[in-house]
């Protein structure tokens, strides 16, 4: 067993979830903030467009929850697992697994948006121009995916390590390398052919495409307690089942958010493009926000596989407590600045009156309840880790059902509106939650349950 191994199951939880969790949460910080720059200069092109990035935002976060936070996070857990249990060989076969089934991942998804993309997004509310722009946006997006499965897959394999840092470093330095690409093709800097929207699609594959092999290469030369060796390329089918018993159920997350997100934004989509973008804005800002928390997340998956695989349950309980409270602060006091300051950032983006009126109500309900998606969040992410699934899968079932319906009801029995979709959001993501709670309380960790 290697010393950081060693170290990551016998250091005090607090202080190493601590260490483990800052440079991820300023990772995906930086990453998030890149997002939102690109709103900026999708914004300046007008609010066709920021209506069509808000068409198209389930769709992006939908595949980066896939790579990054389903299959990575199985990825994650299995090798932490491995590496717990002291089998480096098996962990180092695992990374050929795992960059495989990523492979195949992105090759899947961009037939489906082949084949149901645009009536999908003409579905959602898509005509005309903003249809036109989001269909291209996707497409671009979907074609390179698999830049963006590898870079997801590659840095949740350092993390399996218990490797934080580089992951980290890796994702920063490609956001700000992002930022002026996108600058370039979305309004034409540096002389640049201004491609608008598609643009911003073009950087998040271009930069993703890059920062995946330069981490690849860093797994085949690099001082790594277990490495990318062609001797090691042997797809197990037992090895598969370990990654896909966890991914496969840990995918209904993006599904859920994002089918909670698609029925929600084609509800918002009925009062008007203003109210569209001023949502997606909204929604943009929250996941800003998560970032911080995903970040505390993976460290737990990394933490709560490597003591599962040792056999160190008590140990695991308490570091998903740990992060279940520190992620519940950080979202609540954060969520409670957004609400209360709008004016600080809502202009950022767009100076329509109805476009701000729309994200600061947004704000003003779901920002003091991010307390809520700080816990779900952050347990479900340890559940990926302790390889217990069950209730996870309950949890994001459950999500979308209660946001969808109570949303319908209070648009049609209560007649709030606009409210009525933030007030379901909150209660189908505290629904969520309280499974996890539950389910960790229970001891579903131990039954592997």
């Amino acid at each position: 067993m290697d010393q950081r191994t060693q170290h990551i199951l016998t250091a005090p939880p607090l202080p190493l979830l601590l260490r483990f969790s800052a440079p991820n949460s300023f990772a995906f910080l930086v990453q998030s903030t890149v997002s939102l720059t690109e709103v900026w200069f999708i914004g300046q092109l007008g609010k066709e467009s920021l209506a069509a990035i808000a068409l198209v935002f389930p769709l992006l976060m939908f595949m980066q929850m896939i790579s990054t936070g389903a299959f990575g996070g199985a990825v994650t857990s299995a090798i932490a697992r491995a590496l717990g249990s002291g089998d480096t060989e098996r962990a180092e076969r695992l990374i050929w697994q795992a960059l495989t089934m990523a492979f195949g991942g992105a090759l899947v998804l961009l037939l489906i948006f082949l084949a149901i993309g645009e009536p999908f997004l003409r579905a959602l509310g898509g005509t005309g121009d903003i249809l036109e722009m989001a269909y291209a946006y996707s497409l671009m997006l979907f074609l390179g995916g698999a830049g963006i499965w590898f870079l997801g897959v590659v840095g949740a394999i350092f993390r399996g390590m218990g490797d934080m840092r580089y992951p980290a470093a890796m994702m920063v330095i490609g956001s700000l390398i992002q930022v002026p690409v996108s600058g370039a093709l979305v309004l034409g800097y540096f002389g640049a052919p201004q491609l608008g929207l598609l643009g911003a699609a073009v950087s998040v594959v271009v930069t993703s495409s890059v920062m995946s092999i330069i981490m690849l290469s860093r797994l085949i030369w690099g001082q790594t307690p277990i490495k990318l060796r062609l001797s090691q390329f042997d797809l197990r089918y037992r090895d598969a089942v370990d990654i896909g018993r966890v991914a496969l159920p840990a995918c209904l997350s993006p599904v859920s958010t994002v089918t909670t997100i698609l029925v929600l934004t084609a509800i918002v989509g009925r009062f008007g493009p203003e109210a569209l973008a001023g949502y997606g804005i909204g929604s943009r800002i929250e996941f800003l926000m998560s970032a911080l928390i995903f970040g505390i997340g993976a460290a737990m998956t990394s933490i709560v596989g490597m003591s599962v695989g040792a056999g160190k349950f008590e140990r695991a309980e308490q570091i998903g407590w740990v992060g279940a409270g520190i992620s519940a602060l950080l979202g609540g006091v954060i969520g409670v600045g957004l609400a209360v300051f709008p004016e600080a950032w809502i202009p950022l983006f767009s100076d329509d009156p109805v476009v701000f009126s729309t994200a600061k109500s947004f704000m003003q309900i779901v920002g003091p309840c991010l307390a809520l998606h700080g816990v779900g969040w952050s347990l479900y992410f340890a559940s990926q880790g302790a390889g217990a699934m069950r209730a996870p899968v309950m949890a994001l079932i459950t999500r979308p059902t209660v946001a969808i319906l109570s949303t319908v009801a209070l648009i049609q029995f209560a007649d709030l509106g606009l409210f009525g979709v933030y007030i379901g959001s909150v209660l189908g993501m505290a629904a969520y939650s309280l499974i996890l709670v539950y389910a960790l309380k229970a001891g579903a960790w131990r039954r592997r349950l």
